[in-house]
């Protein structure tokens, strides 16, 4: 005989099972939350230097992970195309570094006016025009993007684009926008030894990101059938948004073991916070404008190659890569930066950084689910007008698709 419907179970039994497919489809919240309180009650566990030495097991073992899954999970004809994609380049990379910093600025620029009595502490301040300046995240974009059904091999590419400039222009850019006011001293002439940073920055990039980005692709190339089965019998790709919860965990175990967030004001706090949120979808609104802008500004012949239109899944790649920035980088280039800076003070410069790339994770989670709506309508609708792309962009289109279509089956068969 086969289930009883629905209509016909106890009610209690309905009741579980609703709470249990909650679980089921929320489970990366929930388990932010719970990681969170970990990371409260048990701060040195995982903090910076603490007992499971997370700089070396999460920063470097974890994103290791998460990159070889990426390396077997995506086709090499993929990252090359996408390496050769100005357009992708230029719109994440100018957001990242240069929107996003004016913005930023702009409203430091307001608040240093309407708030002569420092209510909004000014390391906070300093730590904002900090944060709007380093690259986009190494990890939890990629993640992200893949889980939308997006294109994660154009996220993979940006991630490693602005990584590897992001140690040569974020230091240089935030002194020459701090602002030049006496209580900005501190930063504007901490006057930290970047030669060590650099060698701790890009020894993470080849060991953490780039090795198994390689070996991922050498074996997905040696073997191609047989690692595509293994990819979807052990749902491998599950595991990459777990040690997104990893991650969590060791940056709010940092936050909370400097004590910086304690000693901070109500006022700073509750900024932050609603500031991070409000930023983080505006600036994902951006991207998407900036993707798929209204076709009307590419009528003409001269701007339809600034104009055209990406497909979603580069959209949404851009929308997650765009906004995000990269604790992984951001705490050590801090540190090394403001080197001779109180470490107390440099604690509260690091808490936009923290909370920016935690809040980010909890907000972009909400964009998984409206992107992955989104793709699934306007693929549809695109379809019937093939003149829009070309034969290339159609063939990368239908390659992310497939894959899409195999999370999809994962995501409601777990």
């Amino acid at each position: 005989m086969g289930a009883a419907p629905d209509a016909a179970r106890p009610r209690w039994q309905r009741v579980l099972k609703r709470i249990a497919s909650l679980i089921l489809h929320q489970w990366l919240l929930i388990g932010m939350g719970v990681v969170c309180a970990l990371a409260y009650c048990f701060p040195n566990v995982a903090k910076n230097g603490g007992i499971i030495r997370s700089e070396y097991s999460i920063m470097y073992g974890v994103i290791a992970i998460i990159f070889l899954i990426s390396g077997l999970s995506i086709p090499r004809q993929k990252l090359i195309s996408h390496a050769l994609n100005w357009r992708l380049h230029l719109i994440v990379q100018v957001i990242s570094f240069l929107f996003i910093p004016s913005v930023v600025l702009a409203i430091v620029h307001i608040i240093l006016a309407a708030d002569p009595g420092e209510k909004i502490d000014r390391a906070v301040l300093a730590g904002y025009i900090f944060t709007a300046c380093i690259p986009t995240t190494i990890a939890s974009n990629v993640v992200m993007t893949r889980s939308a059904g997006g294109d994660d091999a154009a996220a993979l590419v940006e991630v490693l684009l602005a990584n590897i400039l992001g140690p040569f222009v974020t230091a240089a850019w935030t002194i020459s926008l701090i602002p030049k006011m006496a209580v900005f001293d501190p930063w504007r002439f901490g006057g930290g030894n970047l030669g060590s940073m650099y060698k701790e920055v890009f020894q993470q990039l080849g060991l953490s990101v780039l090795l198994p980005l390689f070996i991922g692709q050498l074996v997905r190339w040696t073997w191609p059938d047989r690692t595509a089965l293994v990819l979807q019998k052990t749902k491998l790709p599950k595991l990459a948004t777990f040690c997104l919860l990893l991650l969590i965990w060791s940056t709010f175990s940092s936050c909370f073991a400097t004590g910086a967030l304690q000693t901070l004001s109500a006022q700073s706090i509750v900024f932050v916070i609603l500031f991070n949120i409000i930023l983080y979808i505006t600036l994902t609104a951006v991207c998407f404008f900036c993707s798929r802008p209204p076709r009307i500004f590419g009528s003409r012949r001269w701007s339809k190659p600034i104009f055209k239109r990406m497909s979603p899944e580069e959209t949404i790649a851009v929308c997650f890569c765009g906004p995000a920035k990269s604790t992984a980088l951001g705490i050590p280039l801090l540190y090394a930066m403001w080197q001779p800076v109180d470490l107390f003070l440099k604690a509260k410069t690091s808490v936009p950084v923290l909370l920016y790339t935690t809040e980010q994770i909890c907000v972009a989670h909400f964009f998984v689910q409206l992107f992955r709506w989104w793709h699934t309508r306007i693929v549809d609708k695109e379809d019937l007008d093939g003149s829009t792309r070309d034969d290339a962009e159609i063939a990368m289109a239908e390659d992310t698709r497939a894959d899409h279509a195999g999370r999809v089956h994962e995501h409601t068969t777990v």
